[in-house]
């Protein structure tokens, strides 16, 4: 997916947060959105927006001297999905379709994204969905839930590539990958960011929630909040061309793969009208998609 005029507003308020996160003073958060307005003429419309989203980052990060300002974030994130792990797990145990739990579970949270806006009060929104029924509005529709086509397509697969998102997100990520590994007796490997960037998931934020115990672990290498394919290792490269099939989790793993010629599943909440736009949706629909 390319950038969007749209977004370039939204890369100014990344950075701005970003910085506040990481506790820059108001000299230095001044020099950021000078520094990014020095770079903003030189991108290209044709760039997916975690491209975009790479060259932010690090520009906060060079400026302000800390390299991953959303550590505690994501450490808060990881503690507070845990502990509602076994509700959770009540949740899919007491659903008559267990994989459809587990997919709408993990789609629900991806409301964990402080990339997208400044989720301040991720906990309470998160809280206030648990105390629902987990019911999706638009998961009968045939172009933005196709879940059938993502049971068939889990039917020709034996080795699984799932690609995660946030912090926190992780967690429920496990209740899915339980499910294909457990249920459907897949193997399943699982792939995060190589480097810190935003509250993206790294292998230490796997291992604490667990994913190594239903899972293979692995990074893709990239430090991009996105799978940005120019910028992973070799190993993830390797992996990723042989895939059966990949289940991509979130807005920048989309964003930055939605063109691609590959067999993909979107799992995401569409949080922002741009991407909402590109997928046919509206905002804050449960999305699931495949190429």
């Amino acid at each position: 997916m390319r950038t969007y005029l749209d977004c370039i507003p939204c890369f100014y308020r990344q950075a701005l947060d970003s910085a506040r996160i990481a506790g820059a003073d108001e000299i230095i958060q001044k020099k950021i959105i000078d520094e990014l307005s020095l770079l903003i003429p030189n991108f290209t419309l044709e760039a997916t927006p975690p491209e975009m989203g790479r060259v932010v980052y690090s520009l906060v990060g060079k400026i302000s001297g800390i390299k991953d300002p959303f550590k505690k974030i994501k450490e808060n994130s990881n503690k507070f999905a845990l502990k509602l792990y076994p509700k959770l797990k009540q949740e899919i145990n007491n659903s008559e379709n267990r994989l459809l739990a587990a997919v709408k579970l993990s789609i629900i949270s991806n409301i964990i994204d402080y990339g997208v806006k400044n989720s301040l009060n991720v906990v309470e929104e998160i809280d206030h969905l648990f105390q629902g029924n987990f019911m999706i509005n638009n998961e009968n529709s045939s172009t933005t839930f196709k879940y059938n086509q993502f049971k068939e397509s889990l039917n020709k697969a034996n080795t699984i590539i799932y690609l995660a998102d946030n912090a926190g997100e992780v967690v429920f990520d496990r209740l899915l990958i339980e499910e294909l590994v457990e249920g459907l007796g897949k193997q399943v490997i699982y792939v995060v960011r190589g480097k810190p960037i935003i509250n993206d998931a790294l292998i230490e934020d796997a291992i604490f929630c667990g994913i190594n115990k239903v899972a293979k672990i692995t990074s893709s290498g990239s430090d991009s909040p996105g799978t940005i394919l120019k910028y992973c290792s070799p190993e993830f490269m390797e992996l990723y061309q042989n895939a059966e099939l990949i289940i991509s989790k979130g807005q920048g793993n989309y964003e930055s793969l939605s063109e691609e010629d590959k067999s993909i599943f979107f799992l995401f909440k569409a949080k922002c009208p741009v991407i909402a736009e590109d997928v046919g949706c509206k905002v804050g629909d449960m999305v699931l998609v495949g190429r």
